[in-house]
């Protein structure tokens, strides 16, 4: 059901996320403080299904170690691991490894503008393309993630369930503020992290919702502790894995195939290791 706004609707609405974001927005990350496309697009990566809190000390670090796409290229995968452990989802860490490569040899070492290019490097899907596109260079461009959503779920589907996003990305087309896009979307993304705390619930009445599953215990949660073991004390056996481990109910022998098709580690002869 898609709703047309009147003029009056839309100056109501950007004038109480404008205030908010005034008032309380939360202007000190680190990645809002810069217009780099490179540091803009690390820190879009790290963002990726991991909290803001948990990205800000591993941003600053991968930052201050890898200051450029320059030194990231000349970084190893093992070195680049070894700065992203903690963040989880260690693909991302392979994702910047090839990224970095890429925009050495075909880009210059540029960060592209255009979402239909961003969108071809290794990782960067439609949320995150669009996201670098109008943090780094304030390009008008829509996109929907958690936050966004929770905020026109809020304010226009009165109570409604099984919102579809298509409603939503009508909605934002009619109030988003073209003329300051990059400031915009940040304090929609503050007031709908403010909504969330506020409303636990707000974000299930969209028809995208899925609970995220459980991590303790979880194969992620192997996954990043066999990471971790290849990278602290560098390459094992299966077995030395297995008894490191203490692993119960989960397939070893799955969970190495998928970090090597991932290309988080190598095999060579009986023992893994970092890629």
């Amino acid at each position: 059901m898609k709703r047309k706004l009147n003029k009056r609707e839309i100056r109501k609405f950007r004038k109480v996320i404008w205030d908010y974001y005034r008032t309380h927005g939360r202007h000190e990350l680190p990645w809002r403080k810069t217009k780099s496309a490179y540091r803009i697009l690390v820190s879009e990566i790290m963002l990726q299904q991991t909290q803001v809190e948990r990205v800000i000390p591993k941003y600053k670090q991968f930052i201050k170690t890898f200051p450029s796409i320059s030194s990231l290229g000349k970084a190893s995968l093992t070195e680049i691991i070894a700065v992203w452990q903690g963040l989880g989802y260690n693909r991302r860490a392979v994702s910047l490894y090839k990224i970095a490569d890429i925009l050495k040899k075909q880009y210059r070492e540029r960060v592209p503008s255009s979402p239909e290019v961003l969108k071809t490097l290794p990782g960067i899907g439609e949320y995150t393309a669009s996201a670098i596109t109008a943090f780094a260079y304030n390009k008008p461009v829509l996109f929907i993630e958690t936050n966004i959503r929770t905020v026109y779920i809020h304010f226009f589907t009165s109570g409604r369930k099984k919102v579809h996003d298509s409603e939503i990305k009508a909605l934002l087309e009619q109030t988003v503020d073209n003329g300051q896009i990059r400031e915009w979307y940040y304090a929609l993304m503050d007031y709908g992290a403010m909504l969330k705390k506020k409303h636990r619930y707000l974000n299930t009445r969209s028809i995208h919702y899925s609970r995220q599953s459980r991590f303790e215990g979880s194969t992620r949660q192997v996954r990043g502790r066999i990471i971790r073991l290849l990278s602290e004390n560098g390459p094992a056996s299966k077995q030395k894995l297995r008894n490191s481990l203490e692993l119960s109910d989960h397939n070893l022998d799955d969970i190495l195939d998928k970090l090597r098709h991932d290309g988080l580690i190598i095999k060579y002869g009986s023992l893994y290791g970092i890629a």
